[in-house]
């Protein structure tokens, strides 16, 4: 479909070329032959007469071709001829702008191409075609320069500063804002980037010609307001997909816009034909730049509902913590279109922190949804899977899509393919920043610790092995002492006391001895002992633990059981917990201990799966676990519990005590002897730990994780460079202009650039080789790439406007025509495409229309007002005055208010209708209407003007 508006557009442009170019040369066809008749039946005196007029190329009066034509015969006529041209020629002095052939003036940067007379039409038309070539080549070259210039006004209002907020529960963050205003952005810097070439030609155009008006910059700045509104619009409103409708969420800042956009002609209509018809005065020429910051303060002041907007209705809504907020109209409507699926725009109006939240919960959401649909993947991979779609969804400025629209049409790809990159760039740089404190005990002193630093044995182990390690700086020798101290064991008694030395020598960095335990048959309770590490060589440093534990679990007991702890913290990432259960106080024979869990705040099946069973504990076991099974949401504040408990433990029927067990407890009390209740005291029984607490909380580095990534989560930088060798390299290779979006599956294969994106590459390369040399976005904050990128755009519009001077001279096209026609499409169609990209992907309006009527006022009343202030100030320090001939301009400005009153009048019909409900889309057959009525009022306003320009009709 693209690729089909494409061919029409250029079939449109050709269409006109040849018609424009076929009416222009039939006239100079018509003139040289006159020229030809008149030299050769003028007398020898009228004869110098006649080749001088020919020579300037004038009109012939009706009266004149007359008497050529069969009045010589007849008496008188001779002399009436002569007087004839006599007059021809004192016209020819006293009205110079009635000329039919044009000579062509010297341009500013490019040679006029000589002879410009007397030359055949095919040479005209070979030269009409060469500058016309030359003109699509540079209207190329500006639009990828543009674009580097877009990059860095994005780079420039994308500066952020830190501020600090209240959170939730108020706790305070530090966050990064834009210092750059959105509307103020988008009606200054935004609007210049993409009106940049029709600005500058304007302000070109007014030094070329000696500070005297012209109609080439005026012409393309009326011209490219009407495709912009009619044309851009109407391809837009068929663009959007079937049953989708896009609406302006900014709908104040677009009634200010699209008044200053009407207002801004009506203004130039008044200044050329009403108050001083043909003279511009210096005041007129301020004013009309003044309007330009009005039109933008006017515009922040509606966006933030200052001065009388306060005083506007409002529409209250709760807010989705609970709270009774003022919400914009525009924005309620939104929201209630797209429903839950995109939490991320609820508050328009909100503070940072409830924008940043918004973003976290937009970023959790995604996250969620990709684990439903990838249920195998690790966390990082989805979590760079949620990076690529949170800056694929995110906002984008019109910075973005004019250059995505630019890099498809000239081979360099498709920016979503940066934006991977830039998304897997920017989790791998969140996780180094996270672990940057792991990897560095290189530099930390060397540390000598036991590992571990407790011991849990049974008294029948024998011996145990003690293990030291060392950290750090391993090159050298190093050594430390040991020995044994009595706890509530005794050495001697339950183990055998021990004292040394340990070395390392280099490279060594553990070492391990061993200890010995004393068994007996008599039953006690659990006892321990330390062992303590003291005297280490110089340089050594003793750490944490410096001092081991061994617990001696006693064999003569059925054992006591009990959970470690009575609350245990994890996160909710790490899948499966394993809850440990201690036997202490023995460990004869097999026990069997039953489990289960419990609700609190976490519910089994959503926050984790139910767990019941049984441990078995085998003689001389110590430990088990409880496998619990945690279930993910990624829930950014999550912290919800529940509990396990065991059950009373018993002992296995294959036990070897157990028949002993079971005959004691026939027996009444009085008979029990002293071996029975021995025997008795060694059934297992329960700890005081027998209900642990398992509290769910989201992991700290989860946490910092999705924070610093929604702080990153910014489009800007995916559109700037950070070296020459990145753009040489961009600028050299052919990309895939794909659609593809981040959902598609990962085996999907890669895809090939086309036919298309290799000679639009090959075509491009010396504008991307040459602009390659433009200084990356990186330096400076892009301010020294805005300031050369506006340089060579002005470089290059000024070959503009002498190529299309010299094409209009060659075919005998006036500047109006050519300006309204060549120039005004050549540096629009890229804002078409980028517009056709925007309604695709955004989530409303505003980056197709609202800037479509804010650069139509920011053209008048920058690059008009401009001009026109510089050309005014010269001739009045000069002390004349700056004379503008209103002509085909005022007429095309009256014209055009008319139109455009139609046209938003037609827009807002669409927003208001009950059937329609938006200004993009909506139902086929009324987006196909209204389409078709802007695409009329865009043909009969260029029609009318042609006929004007061209004197068919007289207004």
């Amino acid at each position: 479909m693209q690729l089909l508006l494409k061919s029409i557009f250029t079939c449109a442009l050709l269409v006109i070329f040849v018609y424009a170019t076929a009416q222009s040369l039939l006239k100079v066809q018509e003139s040289e032959a006159r020229r030809a008749y008149l030299n050769g039946t003028s007398t020898s005196s009228s004869s110098s007469s006649s080749s001088n007029l020919s020579q300037d190329g004038h009109f012939l009066s009706r009266r004149l071709r007359q008497a050529m034509h069969g009045e010589e015969g007849e008496e008188g006529a001779p002399s009436q001829m002569e007087d004839d041209l006599n007059q021809l020629m004192k016209t020819n002095v006293d009205a110079p702008d009635k000329e039919e052939l044009r000579r062509c003036s010297v341009g500013l940067v490019l040679p006029v191409w000589t002879p410009e007379f007397n030359i055949s039409l095919g040479d005209r038309l070979i030269r009409g075609f060469v500058y016309f070539v030359l003109l699509i080549y540079l209207f190329v070259g500006v639009s990828i320069i543009a674009d580097r210039f877009m990059a860095a006004i994005e780079a420039i209002t994308s500066i952020e500063r830190a501020v600090v907020v209240k959170g939730p529960n108020n706790v305070k963050q530090v966050m990064h804002v834009r210092i750059w205003n959105e509307t103020v952005a988008n009606l200054t810097l935004m609007a210049l980037g993409s009106s940049a070439p029709e600005i500058l030609l304007s302000v070109i155009e007014i030094y070329a010609k000696d500070f005297e008006s012209g109609d080439l910059g005026p012409g393309t700045i009326v011209g490219s307001a009407a495709y912009n509104l009619f044309m851009i619009i109407a391809v837009c409103m068929i663009w959007i997909p079937a049953g989708e409708v896009r609406r302006i969420r900014h709908l104040r800042v677009f009634f200010v816009t699209a008044l200053f956009s009407i207002f801004a002609y009506v203004w130039l209509w008044l200044i050329l034909s009403v108050f001083t018809p043909g003279v511009i005065l210096v005041w007129e020429a301020i004013v009309t730049l003044l309007f330009f910051p009005l039109t933008v303060l006017w515009a922040y002041i509606a966006e933030r509902r200052m001065l009388v907007y306060k005083y506007m209705d409002k529409n209250y809504r709760v807010n989705k913590r609970g709270t009774v907020v003022a919400g914009e109209h525009d924005q309620v409507e939104m929201d209630a279109e797209k429903g839950p699926k995109h939490p991320m725009v609820t508050s328009a109006r909100g503070t940072d922190a409830e924008a940043f939240d918004e973003a976290r919960r937009e970023y959790i959401t995604v996250l969620t949804e990709l684990r439903q649909k990838y249920p195998d993947a690790d966390l990082e991979q989805l979590e760079m899977m949620a990076q690529e779609q949170v800056l694929a969804r995110s906002s984008k400025s019109r910075a973005f899509y004019r250059i995505q629209a630019t890099r498809k049409m000239v081979g360099s790809g498709n920016l979503m393919r940066k934006i991977q990159e830039r998304a897997h760039s920017d989790l791998t740089e969140v996780k180094a920043q996270l672990h940057a404190g792991d990897d560095d005990e290189a530099d930390d002193p060397i540390r000598m610790y036991f590992e571990p630093g407790h011991y849990t044995v049974m008294e029948n182990c024998g011996e145990f092995e003690v293990r030291v390690v060392r950290r750090g700086d391993i090159s050298t020798y190093a050594s430390v002492e040991y020995e044994t101290q009595d706890g509530t064991a005794s050495a001697g008694t339950d183990f055998v006391g021990r004292k040394g030395l340990l070395s390392f020598p280099p490279g060594v960095d553990e070492q391990r001895f061993r200890i010995e335990v004393i068994d007996d048959d008599v039953f006690e309770e659990d006892e321990c002992f330390y062992i303590r590490l003291f005297n280490p060589s110089e340089g050594v440093k003793l750490a944490v633990p410096m001092i081991a534990t061994v617990m001696i679990l006693d064999d003569d007991h059925a054992g006591i059981f009990a959970f470690t702890d009575s609350v245990f913290e994890i996160t909710e990432s790490v899948g499966k917990f394993e809850l440990k259960v201690m036997r202490y106080s023995g460990a004869r024979g097999t026990v069997i201990v039953p489990y289960w869990t419990e609700n609190d705040t976490a519910t089994d099946a959503k926050d984790y799966e139910e767990a019941r069973g049984e441990l078995i504990f085998e003689n001389n076991e110590s430990e088990k676990f409880i496998d619990l099974y945690i279930l993910e949401e990624s829930s950014y504040e999550k912290d919800v519990s529940f509990k396990v408990h065991i059950g009373e433990p018993r002992l296995a029927p294959d036990s070897t005590h157990y028949p002993k067990i079971m005959e004691v407890e026939k027996k009444s009390v009085q008979d029990l002897t002293e071996l029975d209740r021995i025997l008795l005291l060694s059934k297992p029984r329960n700890g005081e730990l027998t209900t642990a607490y398992v509290r769910i909380r989201e992991s700290q580095e989860f946490k910092a994780t999705v924070d610093k990534l929604v702080a990153k989560a910014n489009v800007s930088a995916v559109l700037g460079t950070s070296s020459w060798k990145e753009q040489f390299k961009d600028a050299l290779t052919v990309i895939p202009a794909d659609e593809s979006e981040f959902d598609n599956d990962d085996d999907a294969e890669e895809e090939v650039p086309s036919c298309f994106s290799y000679v639009s590459h090959f075509i491009c390369l010396f504008w991307k080789v040459l602009f390659a040399f433009v200084p990356p976005t990186d330096i400076c904050g892009g301010y020294v790439t805005f300031v050369v990128s506006i340089f060579v755009i002005g470089v290059i519009t000024a070959i503009i406007g002498d190529a299309a001077s010299y094409f209009g001279c060659a075919l005998n096209i006036k500047d109006s025509v050519t300006a309204i026609l060549f120039v005004a499409l050549g540096t629009s169609i890229p804002d078409t495409f980028a517009s056709m990209i925007a309604a695709k992907h955004d989530e409303g309006a505003d980056n197709c229309i609202g800037n479509v009527t804010g650069s139509n006022a920011v053209n008048v009343f920058l690059g008009i007002g401009l001009a026109w202030t510089i050309a005014a100030v010269y001739h009045s320090s000069h002390g004349a005055t700056f004379n503008v001939e209103p002509g085909t301009i005022g007429f095309a400005v009256a014209l055009f208010c008319g139109e455009a009153l139609i046209a938003i009048f037609l827009i807002m019909f669409r927003r208001w209708h009950k059937g329609i409900g938006a200004e993009l889309g909506g139902p086929k057959v009324s987006k196909y209407i209204s389409a078709a009525i802007l695409v009329f009022l865009w043909v009969f306003y260029v029609v009318i003007c042609i006929l004007e320009a061209y004197d068919v009709i007289d207004v």
